[in-house]
């Protein structure tokens, strides 16, 4: 199939792996490196569509685990699909769900047609084949669609990796054969590399995958527990591995220094929660570091929250007010912090993207952490 997503690289800085592009699809385009904000259940947590077009935010995710449960497959085609079910006409990517399956501890029972799981929601028991989990994601309707793979936990030993390994590659395979079945060119398919902590396993998982030729590859398995060297070297030992020409997606990974760790390395999109999780904790990222809300310090601290990066938020509110709001559990405040955090990110990939097409990318990632980590 010939899929309508097209992948332009626009950029390479000559001092490092890191570059630009464009993913063009059926709802519009999209800039690399990306930071797509997290909407599991067709909602980003605490702001509406209309904000995500304001902050300009160009793709978010949404979760096919927790979309088939609620509203499910039969409601979403009813609607048209999910870009109509939430009036958000921009690009969506779904996750296949296969992260959260088996995260559900003791609630699942793996064979290699698929994965038996009780709900999270009411215990009712379901099942998930790759030929489901891609049946799932195309009555999403999502643009971007994910294989369905087994996360390997951490720690893993190199058996259970090499074999949880394998797992995902047949079932990528029949993935593939299931969405070139569907018809479905309007939905790209992106395969996911496993293999741990294991050299050899993440190159060959990175080769196995290139082999069966999708239009796009994510590194999945990572932000698991393990170390930021060890999610480090696993990139590194993948990414080079990737074609060249399709885009290349770090599942999960949100923390600004990791983001660009990360892009200096290859990798051209993210997602990650942690970003609206900790805006909702009163953890607010600046160009200073995290500014945590609710300490005392900020109760009569009227400076604006960034200054550097002005926005609706951090350039037009001080901390003193938007500590008040935290500290009496105003609504408002946690609207407000994730506005903050989601355009930050936003910003960061809006930048990075500059850096990388003036050849500066490794002087710009420099001068940020050291400022990012020197505190206020």
């Amino acid at each position: 199939m010939n899929p309508q997503m097209r992948f332009t690289l626009e950029a390479q800085d000559p001092h490092c792996a890191a570059r630009a592009g464009r993913i063009s699809l059926p709802h519009g385009e999209i800039e690399t490196p990306v930071f797509m904000a997290v909407g599991t259940q067709g909602s980003v947590k605490a702001l509406s569509q209309e904000d995500l077009v304001a902050l300009d935010a160009p793709i978010i995710l949404g979760n096919a685990y927790h979309l088939y449960l609620r509203p499910g497959t039969e409601t979403l085609e009813a609607a048209g699909g999910l870009h109509q079910f939430m009036a958000w006409d921009r690009p969506i990517l779904t996750d296949s769900g296969g992260f959260q399956v088996f995260s559900l501890d003791g609630l699942t029972k793996v064979t290699p047609d698929g994965v038996q799981f009780q709900s999270h929601i009411d215990g009712s028991r379901h099942f998930f084949s790759p030929e489901k989990a891609i049946d799932v994601q195309h009555s999403i309707g999502s643009d971007i669609m994910m294989c369905f793979d087994e996360c390997t936990s951490y720690p893993a030993t190199r058996e259970h990796a090499e074999k949880s390994m394998r797992m995902t590659h047949a079932w990528a395979a029949r993935c593939k054969a299931q969405w070139e079945s569907l018809g479905a060119e309007h939905q790209a398919l992106f395969g996911i590399v496993q293999g741990s902590t294991y050299e050899d396993l993440r190159q060959e998982s990175a080769r196995t995958l290139a082999d069966l030729d999708f239009p796009g590859y994510a590194i999945g398995g990572v932000s698991v527990g393990e170390s930021k060297d060890e999610m480090r070297r696993a990139v590194e030992w993948a990414a080079p591995l990737l074609p060249e020409h399709k885009p290349r997606y770090l599942m999960g990974v949100g923390p600004p220094e990791d983001f660009l760790d990360a892009i200096e390395r290859g990798i051209d999109m993210f997602d990650c929660v942690m970003p609206t999780r900790n805006a909702r904790n009163g953890s607010l990222f600046t160009t200073r570091g995290k500014v945590n809300i609710k300490n005392a310090r900020y109760a009569r601290d009227f400076e604006p929250l960034e200054p550097a990066w002005p926005n609706p938020v951090g350039g037009h509110y001080t901390k003193a007010y938007l500590h008040h709001l935290y500290r009496c559990g105003e609504i408002l405040s946690l609207r407000l912090n994730t506005l903050h955090n989601v355009f930050f990110m936003l910003q960061l990939a809006v930048h990075s993207r500059e850096a990388i097409r003036n050849g500066a990318f490794p002087d710009f990632k420099r001068a940020f952490l050291e400022a990012y980590t020197s505190g206020e």
